[in-house]
């Protein structure tokens, strides 16, 4: 791919994370939790700089450690309540100033989706300078955790359908669904400074394999990445 200046990748990586602490930095099959990211990120060979930004100096020591560059902590969008997207925002504008150089094309990378390959980052970037949305958000397709057969249980303990039309359907028979993951997304620097998130007006789906897409937030999402990593990985 041919880049005036290539796309810039930011891996938010704050330090205050809840359920399992120290998230992004966890030990993940014998290195960081991130590392798995700056990696695919650096294999890509898509990026003027790999970026993390994170308003820890522990962590910003590890991901220079392991390839990242950390040239500026988080001064902004690093507490409990502002959405991931604003703070990438932020740390755009924060290595515009620093590099003197005006980006195109933003990629954020979350560390705790490690199973992403660089070929699939690749592949991300390509549709998104072919099909030019306002943002690109990766994704994958339900397969046997089958969101038509979903139940909420009442206060009687009775389980009442969410898509009472499709109980009895057969899953090659109901429409596709995609969930978003926080693998990959793509998105025009203007938009997103602008709109302060991915989902721009015209935002839209780049599927990937479901296995790519894990995103850890429990201990029970860490066992199924570290088992997963060691059978396909």
């Amino acid at each position: 791919m041919d880049f005036v200046v290539k796309p810039i990748a930011i891996i938010p990586a704050r330090s205050g994370s809840k359920r399992i602490p120290d998230k992004n930095i966890i030990d993940f099959d014998g290195s960081p939790l991130i590392a798995s990211t700056i990696q695919s990120a650096i294999q890509s060979e898509c990026f003027e700089h790999v970026i993390v930004s994170t308003d820890s100096e522990k962590y910003a020591n590890i991901a220079k450690k392991l390839g990242a560059e950390v040239p500026f902590l988080r001064n902004d969008a690093y507490d409990d309540y502002c959405p991931v997207s604003q703070a990438t925002a932020q740390a755009l504008q924060q290595s515009e100033i620093f590099f003197k150089q005006n980006y195109e094309i933003v990629v954020q990378l979350m560390p705790n989706c490690p199973l992403r390959s660089s070929n699939t980052i690749q592949k991300c970037i390509k549709a998104f300078n072919e099909f030019k949305p306002h943002s690109l958000i990766s994704c994958f397709k339900f397969g046997w955790m089958n969101p038509y057969w979903a139940y909420k249980i009442d206060g009687s303990n009775n389980p009442v359908p969410i898509f009472p039309d499709y109980t009895s359907s057969r899953s090659q028979d109901v429409p596709k669904l995609f969930c978003p993951t926080g693998s990959i997304w793509v998105s025009d620097c203007e938009r997103l400074k602008i709109n302060q998130s991915f989902y721009s007006p015209e935002w839209k789906f780049f599927e990937i394999p479901w296995i790519e897409a894990v995103d850890i937030d429990t201990y029970d999402d860490l066992k199924m990445a570290l088992v997963l990593k060691k059978s396909f990985g």
